[in-house]
């Protein structure tokens, strides 16, 4: 569309003639044409009552600008890889761990078409739900029988309606956390019909503590990883072993909310013991439940193991019917935990293989990366920290490396360029310095990286000609 001044209402442009200017075009063919109809329609209606209050008028440009601007907000928020620069490995907003492609191929003809999800082919009968997929969890963490529901808040939910409806739940007030999205583990309880007894204090909550509250009304003993945050100074808390011998010997079953959840030891990769799936289960926790989308490196779902008797009857609890997976997530755990069984997961978990990257590798791509830029001043390879996230050991820092830009260049400006990109490029600001960092970056993205820092590096320089 040509210059053009807007006067009056009659010189604004219809919504199909907006539809139809190739200025939009890109931002339009991204999304539902009935989608940007409306993202049109309404910032035409904004502009049109603005009008009457402009003391000089506008021009079309400035129409047009409004309304590309609304319609890439909308595309922004679609569904679309990002390239993970924030040190966060297992980042809840960016989609938590990443999977391994070589599941997806070989899932393909299995989610794509039809396939024996509740079909026994050998009897030609309905079959079960997860099957494989069930007998692969129990078989990998040792436990008589195991179940996937959505996520491991429907997890502990499932557990608690199931086991504990209009009954007491012992959990130590130290133990009373928050999880993603603002959900408390009280309000779950209380949810799933649970009564809640807190036991101990704070900082402070010993065998003696459970024992005392023990009652006839009371269903079972919750203990919850406190992987989130930590305690430190004056604490004490009941290992799980403790607290499964009290259980047994009062009649209460245990149940272990591990929260990630983790099947390998992470003392040498990590450096620090995080405690195992099987480790619950040999301590004897009856159930453990945990997520699918953490240190697992899967998809999201909540796992359950434990005694074959209670997972029967969770399965039978007529809310296990709203809470269950469907064919995508059953194949890609089947296939996840199959890399498990196989002893390999350092190489066939894309999780693992992120975090079990050498930082002095990192270090050398991101000497790399500025090579291959011409090493433009104000930007420096970098040792950094980085995070595994998803709730796991927060301070605990993973020594990786990245690219900081100098203080010259206004952070929060190169944070919204980065973003803008497609793909965009999530990094982080320290002390005033924007920092991408390479600890979760895909080795087979640093190119089109090196790419994305070339464009903003260009465009920051334009502006201050």
């Amino acid at each position: 569309m040509a210059r053009k001044v807007i006067k009056t209402r009659r010189d604004i442009p219809s919504v199909e003639e907006l539809l139809q200017a190739p200025e939009l075009t890109p931002e339009i063919s991204a999304l539902p044409r009935p989608v940007a109809a409306e993202i049109v329609k309404a910032t035409v209606a904004a502009f049109k009552a603005e009008l009457a209050q402009q003391r000089t008028a506008p021009e079309l440009a400035d129409l047009l600008t409004a309304v590309r601007q609304r319609l890439a907000e909308q595309v922004s928020r679609s569904l679309a890889r990002v390239i993970n620069a924030t040190g966060i490995v297992v980042h809840t907003n960016l989609g938590r761990a990443p999977l391994p492609e070589h599941i997806f191929d070989e899932i393909r003809q299995t989610v794509v078409g039809y396939g024996n999800v509740e079909f026994d082919v050998a009897t030609g009968s309905r079959g079960h739900r997860g099957d494989a997929c069930e007998r692969y969890l129990a078989t990998l963490s040792g436990a008589e029988s195991g179940t996937v529901v959505n996520n491991n808040a429907a997890a502990l939910f499932a557990i608690l309606n199931t086991l504990a409806n209009r009954r007491k739940v012992l959990i130590s007030r130290g133990e009373l956390v928050q999880i993603g999205g603002g959900f408390r583990i009280p309000d779950i309880l209380r949810k799933a019909g649970a009564r809640l007894a807190e036991v101990g204090t704070t900082n402070i909550t010993t065998v003696d503590d459970y024992e005392k509250a023990i009652d006839s009304q009371t269903a079972l003993i919750l203990k919850v990883h406190k992987s989130n945050f930590v305690q430190a100074g004056f604490t004490e808390e009941v290992p799980l072993k403790p607290l499964v011998a009290l259980g047994r010997k009062r009649g209460v079953p245990v149940v272990n909310d591990l929260g990630s959840g983790v099947f390998i030891s992470t003392s040498k990769i990590l450096g620090y013991h995080e405690p195992t799936v099987q480790e619950s289960v040999r301590a004897g926790a009856a159930l453990t439940c945990f997520s699918g989308d953490k240190l697992l490196g899967g998809v999201q779902a909540g796992l359950i193991v434990g005694e074959a008797e209670l997972i029967s009857r969770i399965k039978k609890n007529p809310l296990f019917r709203t809470l269950r997976v469907d064919k995508l997530v059953f194949a890609v755990l089947e296939k996840l935990l199959a890399v498990y069984l196989d002893g390999s997961p350092l190489t066939g978990i894309k999780l693992w293989q992120i975090l079990a990257t050498d930082p002095a590798e990192l270090h050398r791509r991101a000497e790399a990366i500025l090579k291959k830029l011409g090493r433009p001043p104000g930007v420096a390879a970098v040792h950094t920290s980085a995070f595994v996230g998803g709730g796991a050991l927060p301070e605990r820092a993973l020594k990786s490396a990245g690219l900081m830009f100098a203080e010259t260049m206004p952070a929060r400006r190169l944070m919204e360029a980065f973003r803008a990109l497609r793909p965009p490029v999530i990094g982080r600001i320290d002390d005033d310095r924007f920092i991408i960092d390479l600890k979760a970056v895909d080795p087979a993205d640093l190119d089109l990286l090196t790419d994305s820092i070339r464009r903003v590096l260009d465009s920051v320089s334009a502006e201050k000609q």
